[in-house]
Formats: C-alpha cells, structure tokens, sequence
C-alpha cells in the first residue's frame, strides 16, 4: 500500500452481503404462506397469479346473491372469474346430495366427503382457475365445513389437519348476519327449511325454528372464532344487497388495482338489486 491510502477492511463486504441476505430471507418469511401447510404435491404457489376470493356466512346470509353480481362486475372489468362451492365437485358431489337427501349419513362420514368434494375442486377447478390468472369467487370454504362439523362434535385440530394443505384466499368475507333474520329469509326464499340447515339431526329441539335458530347460532360462534382465527373481513350481512355489494367492490378493487368501482346490474340481475 502506498503512502497516503487508506486501507480498506475487507471484512466488511462479506458481512453486509451476509446481513442483507438475511434480511431479505426475514422479509420473505414474514409474508404468509399460500397453504396454510405444505402445498400440495406438483404445486409451485409461485405460479398461481390468480386472486382467490371467499364469501362465508351461515344460510341466508346474501352469499350467492353476492356471488352472482360481484362475478358480473369482475367481467365487465375484464376479467375472467371462476366459481366454487359445496357439493360441485363432479367425483362426490352427487353421492353427498344422495345421503343428505336420506338423513342416514353419520357426522363423520359426511365431514371426510366434505374434505373430497373441496379437494377434488381445488386440484381440478381451483388451482388451474389460479394458474391461468383467474378469479376464483368461493361461495363458502373450508370455514363452513370446518364450522359444521365442529358443532357436531368434531375436534377443531382434527378438522384443521384435514384443510392444512389448503389454499390460503386472499381476501374471506364474512356476512354476519343473526339467525332470526336468516330464518325469515330462508323461509320466504323456498317456503321451507331443510333438515340440514336447520340442524335436526342433531336434536336441538322438535320445534323447527327454535331448532334453527339454535343450531345456527352455534354455527356464527364457530364463525366468530375462526374469524380471529383467520382474519375474515366481517361484513353486516343484514344491509341491503345494494350496499354489501359496494363494500366488497371496494375492498376487492383495492385488492386487484382496479380504479373504478361503478356498477349497475344488468337486466337478468336487477332482480337481487333490492
């Protein structure tokens, strides 16, 4: 080294190399995982660009009202949308229908076709949805069938290792919405009220509003605890549909970059504008 130069530590350059590595690795750990576990075999989550967004609530909450007009808006904005729900998968989804219809299922049996019905549309809808830069809309997810078979005396953990390979959504919406108000319109709906929805093959009660009621109040404390659980964007679900609506366009266009949250439904379905 000559006269006059100051020396260089070269230890330095090794460690700040090493510190920002490790921060970047801290940053990347602190971004949630796609799963909630590990992912399915084969799956790159780095290769789902889509955006998955669920709708939850008990019956008569507005969620496939909601559903129908946020999948109009989505394309009309230019993108393309793919749904999902309980019971569509085409391997069980009408043998589930065939023993619901019965009643003989046991709780058990039916939980675990549960779980088949949403793996089977997760490999087959879901995740190609995703891969192809879709929008996946759920009406309803792990969180109701998870929900469900807690009541009926299934352990949370147990139910929560069945799901653990699933997707993470990006956004969960939750329409609270109290029993009482989703009796009436359950009933109004179809001038009846299932045996399922109503739990009565749990015996809550011979009365069949008390035993919806009951049931249903079990099932939003299940909803109470996985929204803290899992950070649901609980909604008032007893709002007009018109301004459920607006509330879940904003926070999905913030979501997806999208400027403009303008609506009006078409003519097919004006209907469910009320």
């Amino acid at each position: 080294m000559k006269r006059g130069e100051k020396s260089v530590p070269k230890a330095k350059a090794p460690k700040a190399a090493a510190a920002r590595k490790k921060k970047g690795k801290a940053a990347a750990a602190e971004l949630p995982s796609r799963f909630y576990g590990s992912p399915l075999p084969g799956v790159k989550p780095e290769e789902l660009s889509g955006t998955l967004v669920v709708i939850e609530g008990t019956d008569g909450s507005g969620r496939s009202t909601q559903i129908s007009l946020l999948t109009e808006w989505l394309e009309s904005e230019g993108f393309a949308v793919q749904t999902m729900g309980l019971r569509r998968s085409y391997l069980v989804g009408e043998d589930i229908d065939g023993l619901l219809a019965e009643n003989t299922v046991t709780r058990m049996t039916l939980a675990l076709m549960y779980s088949t019905d949403f793996f089977d549309q997760l490999e087959r809808r879901i995740l190609p949805a995703l891969r192809s830069g879709l929008i996946v809309l759920a009406d309803r997810y792990i969180f109701t069938l998870i929900a469900r078979a807690a009541v009926r005396g299934i352990g949370r953990d147990y139910l929560h290792g069945i799901y653990e390979t699933s997707l993470r959504p990006d956004l969960t919406f939750w329409l609270n919405v109290r029993p009482e108000i989703a009796f009436d319109r359950e009933f109004k709906k179809s001038q009846t009220i299932s045996y399922w929805e109503s739990g009565r093959d749990m015996s809550l009660s011979n009365d069949l509003f008390q035993s919806f009621i009951r049931y249903q109040s079990m099932i939003k404390r299940e909803f109470e605890y996985l929204s803290k659980r899992h950070g649901f964007i609980e909604m008032d679900g007893e709002s007009s549909v018109a301004d459920v609506n607006r509330i879940l366009r904003t926070r999905i266009a913030s979501h997806l970059g999208i400027r403009s949250t303008h609506y009006t439904p078409s003519h097919a379905l004006t209907h469910l504008w009320r």
